[in-house]
């Protein structure tokens, strides 16, 4: 008898655990997303602007002159806002009062608009990624990666917490990339580029500059582009190495430090040390006709210097 009763105990108390168990998991699990499907005609050159707490942002250029708005949004999400004035359309998720805890206020969006179009991109905790749009870009991320096509608009892209990637077509533009904690990759941009980051490296490839001004405090730097007639290159780190190598010929007056570091140069004349009694090296030279200008400078980390 007591081990039938035993037994219906411990039936009774599995059965509880069990109803427990089942109900936390529906107090847990996040709320069903709402789709999204909508559309409204747009200019040809206007100017679309898209605001996202968390989730994601993916924009593709396409020929229609309509801007479409494709994906889900988090079941607590208020509502999304889309309205068009004049040349300007604006996308936002609007989220309920910040001061409460909410589980579900993502939304993952993708956003089709015409391919001239100027774009305004601005994320607290979601990524962006950015396809076929020839238009101005700007596109700033709290806490989040960002990866944009350039052509011959010019961008400015930051991020506090992530990485930068941006694809070129070599057509000449200002390009403005910063990143407090993240790396910066690019390739095949033209004209203008400044880079800069706090923690990361900096890698610049297939690419040509009148100007190129690059920095990072802890990170290496890899510079692996042309440079055009007296244009101009600037190079900055602490905590890391450097390597350029120009691709084709380059005609420039270099001044070249380091402090604890060693630099290697496969043209030109050899370095010097700056002190018989400091570890560092210096190298400044003229090569070619010397109308443009090459400084490179890092605190901690050597430096290699090539031409292809």
């Amino acid at each position: 008898m007591r081990r039938g009763v035993q037994m219906k105990t411990i039936g009774k108390a599995i059965a509880r655990l069990t109803l427990a168990t089942a109900a936390i998991a529906l107090l847990t699990q996040p709320a069903a997303a709402r789709e999204v499907n909508e559309s409204m005609n747009a200019s040809k050159d206007g100017r679309v602007s898209i605001s996202n707490t968390s989730g994601s942002i993916e924009v593709q250029g396409w020929s229609r002159n309509e801007v479409a708005v494709t994906g889900s949004v988090g079941d607590e999400v208020e509502e999304l806002e889309f309205e068009r004035s004049g040349d300007n359309v604006r996308i936002k998720v609007k989220v309920p009062d910040r001061n409460r805890r909410y589980r579900d206020v993502s939304a993952d969006l993708v956003v089709r608009v015409p391919r001239l179009s100027s774009l305004d991109v601005a994320t607290i905790s979601a990524d962006i990624e950015v396809r076929g749009v020839k238009g101005e870009q700007d596109l700033q991320a709290i806490s989040g990666d960002i990866d944009v096509e350039a052509f011959e608009g010019d961008i400015d892209v930051e991020t506090v917490s992530g990485d930068i990637e941006v694809q070129g077509d070599s057509k000449t533009a200002q390009s403005d990339l910063q990143s407090v904690s993240g790396d910066i990759a690019a390739e095949r941009i033209a004209g203008d580029v400044d880079a800069e980051t706090v923690s990361g490296d900096i890698g610049i490839a297939d690419s040509n500059f009148e100007r190129a001004d690059l920095e990072t405090v802890n990170g290496s730097i890899t510079f692996r582009s042309g440079l055009d007639r007296g244009g101009r290159l600037d190079i900055e780190t602490v905590n890391g190495s450097v390597n350029v190598d120009f691709m084709g010929k380059v005609s420039a007056r270099f001044d070249i430090e380091t402090f604890n570091g060693r630099i290697r140069n496969c043209f030109g004349p050899k370095p010097e040390r700056t002190s018989k009694y400091a570890p560092g090296w210096e190298l400044s030279f003229t090569h070619g006709e010397g109308d443009g200008r090459v400084t490179i400078a890092t605190l901690n980390g050597g430096l290699n210097l090539c031409m292809q």
